[in-house]
């Protein structure tokens, strides 16, 4: 149980000064569990009470997970002058101060990107050393052979010095040219590094997975919602 002031857990998720929120308890504005609240010094539980203001619930819990699709185009950043970005797709309902990705897909790459605002728990998916894995579906532009495929399971070394450790391949079709990829690294480009180096170039990447987490197949790009408490405890299975 997390107790602490209604205007402090308000004004540290929505960005509003105890003023303006001050003055929104006055108006009737603000509610707590379904009762207008006028004195907002009192506490309320961020774990289990319901707030909300102007009618919209407010996400009050300490932390906040969120699955985001994300759209080609976007850039997973939390603030950029030119272009659109993951926090820019995050919805007033559960957009707070502090959130960032958890994790970084490039510009053209789809899929699941996680939003939040825990960096310990973000440290702990993006540690190699905590081994969670990232799933990918790979499109490519020609068929990569069972040399290259058995290179990249086994990890291998770019002409740079850089290293890539082994990754989890799996043929999706006939010729080779669409996969399953599950890495346990986060390296710059690395997915388009990792085919570039056994000959091809990926024309399509997204992400499906975290850990045991899969991307919900019935959120649509540009979409998202809350990650519940059991599929947080997926992640890290």
């Amino acid at each position: 149980m997390e107790n602490e002031r209604l205007d402090k857990i308000i004004s540290n998720v929505t960005g509003i000064s105890r003023n303006e929120l001050k003055k929104a308890a006055k108006q009737g504005r603000i509610t707590l569990n379904g009762n207008t609240v006028n004195d907002l010094s009192q506490k309320a539980d961020t774990e289990n009470d319901t707030v909300t203001l102007d009618g919209e619930v407010i996400n009050i819990k300490k932390h906040i997970y969120i699955m985001l699709n994300k759209p080609e185009g976007v850039i997973s950043s939390t603030d950029d002058k030119t272009c659109r970005t993951v926090i820019d797709l995050i919805p007033d309902g559960l957009y707070r101060k502090g959130l960032f990705p958890a994790g970084r897909l490039d510009k053209d790459t789809t899929g699941f990107v996680l939003i939040t605002d825990d960096g310990e728990f973000a440290h702990n998916i993006l540690s190699p050393k905590k081994h969670v894995g990232k799933t990918y579906i790979v499109g490519l532009s020609v068929p990569v052979n069972k040399n290259g495929i058995a290179l990249l399971e086994n990890g291998l070394t770019l002409d740079d010095g850089t290293v890539f450790k082994p990754a989890e391949i799996t043929a999706l079709d006939g010729d080779n040219r669409m996969f399953r990829v599950v890495i346990f690294e986060g390296k710059y480009h690395q997915i388009k590094r990792m085919f570039d180096a056994v000959g091809s170039e990926v024309i399509s990447l997204k992400r499906i997975k975290i850990g045991g987490l899969s991307l919900d197949k019935t959120l649509e790009e540009g979409c998202c919602r809350v990650i519940t408490n059991e599929e947080l405890k997926l992640i890290n299975s």
